[in-house]
């Protein structure tokens, strides 16, 4: 019998080297290039470029929200600002199939050969959708204490099990950056109606604070209502195509792969069927109001599956729970009923 062929390191290094352009450019793809940056970019890329502190970063956030384009645009940045040169910086998709059962030390001894840079000191090291690699946070730990004049920034999907074992194995290694879906004032300024609104120091109960003001309410209550609809997506507000298949769009590139891939393989769920029933059951019933047992007779699943897949589905930004509360704004000591 015939033994299975491994992928040539060869193979391994021509992906690299495709995947970094900068290497001979100095310049990122021209797929990220022209985009605009989002706003947390200025609180992200402070975290990227220090390097005095000895930790990684782990940038977190739901599909699609646009962490690769962020780490990208951080990229260039580093360039830019001649940080270190374009050859001492590294892209890898832990995602690729060419990478299956590769370590992360070993990805990085990869990187340095691909791009003729021996030295490991002194290097910024981009890591996408990590979640993928078995104990990465233990791979991760290792490389932030075997190699500290290196910087590590690592990003992932499923923001729940990431920050869990963040917390288990990266406590003082890890330094963590949740990018959620776009805000309204993204929106407002990624699609450039900044003009809509200004800020004004008002009165406010006998002190100055600072609040938005509109002259225009008519004209940003429609955009707030397109925002609501298609806003949370930086993709999809700048596709006609995507807008008018929103649905088929958000099925397919997120609701499909976080309820039938993301949640089975990283919290253990077997029925997975049961679980996309329970996320269809809530679907028609957002807006109002339910409660565990409820949903416990409707679904046959018993409460502590249910509490599970509520906290697996809140952490994957599928779902938001929104809990009574009284006149004080405080939560009810009997808290029975949601939305």
């Amino acid at each position: 019998m015939r033994q299975l062929i491994e992928i040539p390191q060869d193979l391994i290094i021509e992906k690299l080297q495709y995947e970094n352009p900068w290497w001979l450019t100095n310049r990122i793809d021209q797929t990220y290039e022209g985009l605009k940056p989002r706003l947390y970019f200025e609180l992200f890329y402070p975290n990227v470029k220090e390097t005095k502190i000895k930790r990684a970063l782990v940038l977190m956030g739901p599909r699609r929200v646009g962490k690769t384009v962020l780490m990208n645009q951080s990229i260039q940045a580093l360039i830019d600002e001649k940080i270190v040169p374009p050859s001492k910086i590294a892209f890898i998709n832990i995602e690729n199939p060419l990478y299956l059962h590769k370590g992360l030390e070993e990805l990085f001894s990869l990187a340095r050969q691909a791009s003729k840079e021996a030295n490991p000191k002194g290097w910024f090291i981009f890591f996408d959708e990590i979640q993928y690699l078995k104990d990465w946070e233990k791979h991760l730990k290792v490389l932030v204490d075997s190699y500290p004049q290196t910087k590590f920034i690592a990003s992932g999907s499923a923001a729940a099990a990431l920050k869990l074992k963040s917390n288990e194995s990266g406590a003082g290694r890890f330094t963590e950056f949740l990018l959620p879906p776009l805000t309204f004032y993204e929106y407002i300024s990624l699609k450039e109606y900044d003009h809509l609104i200004t800020l004004k120091e008002v009165e406010w109960k006998g002190r100055p604070k600072e609040f938005f003001v509109t002259k225009e309410p008519i004209e940003l209550n429609k955009h707030f209502i397109e925002y609501i609809n298609f806003g949370g997506y930086p993709e999809v507000i700048f596709s006609k195509a995507i807008r008018e298949n929103v649905g088929r769009y958000i099925k397919n590139d997120i609701i499909d792969k976080v309820l039938l891939r993301d949640l089975p393989s990283l919290y253990g769920i077997r029925d997975v069927q049961e679980l996309n029933s329970f996320f269809t059951a809530i679907a028609y019933n957002t807006g109002n109001e339910m409660s565990l047992t409820s949903l416990s007779s409707k679904s046959s699943v018993d409460k502590d599956t249910l509490r599970k897949y509520i906290e697996y589905l809140e952490a994957a930004f599928l779902i938001k729970q929104i809990h009574r509360i009284d006149d004080c704004g405080n939560k009810f000591v009997r808290n029975t009923l949601y939305k």
